[in-house]
């Protein structure tokens, strides 16, 4: 296909068409697709001042800020969304460092039961949730990881059905638990 182009500066008559391999350019181009929105500021700052203060040592603080920053994604875009649902998990791991990892435990559940609802139960961010919770369930005491292993084997069962990985691990670790090994 050839074009005549009779404009000065333009390409001489009768050279063929120019194809690009993005195609013509339009305005359309220009104007691009959608994208999804940027996430509020309020996540990269909320975290920035999370992470100081559980850094010097301030985990009560930091946890105090992780529930004001959850509160807002929490009204701002619901529980099932990606911001809530880390922000929660850095609740968990805050409440771990502040000591107390039986409420910690509580806190990766959920957030594993949030994950699988967002991405399914095969997804690799609800596998690795699922690895966060059977991970500090590991760290209990005999006692406590004994109390706490209904409630862990519902959440992986419920998340990625009762022959997960995870699901199975824990039964067998519960059951080496009961038989006092």
């Amino acid at each position: 296909m050839t074009r005549n182009l009779t404009t000065a500066g333009d390409a001489p008559m009768d050279q063929p068409e120019l194809h690009h391999p993005w195609g013509i350019v339009s305005p359309s181009f220009w104007a691009g697709a959608e994208t999804a929105p940027e996430a509020p500021p309020a996540v990269p700052c909320g975290l920035a001042a999370i992470h100081a203060a559980s850094a010097a040592g301030r985990h009560e603080d930091a946890l105090l800020l992780a529930e004001e920053l959850d509160a807002q994604l929490t009204a701002a875009h619901g529980e099932v969304s990606l911001d809530t649902i880390q922000v929660r998990e850095v609740r968990g791991y805050l409440t771990d460092l502040a000591g107390r990892a039986p409420e910690a435990l509580e806190w990766y559940l959920h957030a594993l039961r949030l994950r699988a609802r967002l991405h399914g139960p095969d997804s690799p961010d609800t596998e690795a949730a699922a690895r966060r919770a059977y991970s500090l369930w590991r760290t209990l005491p005999p006692a406590g990881a004994q109390d706490a292993a209904p409630a862990l084997l519902a959440a992986l069962t419920e998340a990625q059905g009762p022959d997960s990985r995870a699901a199975r691990r824990t039964r067998r670790r519960s059951a080496e638990l009961a038989a006092g090994a």
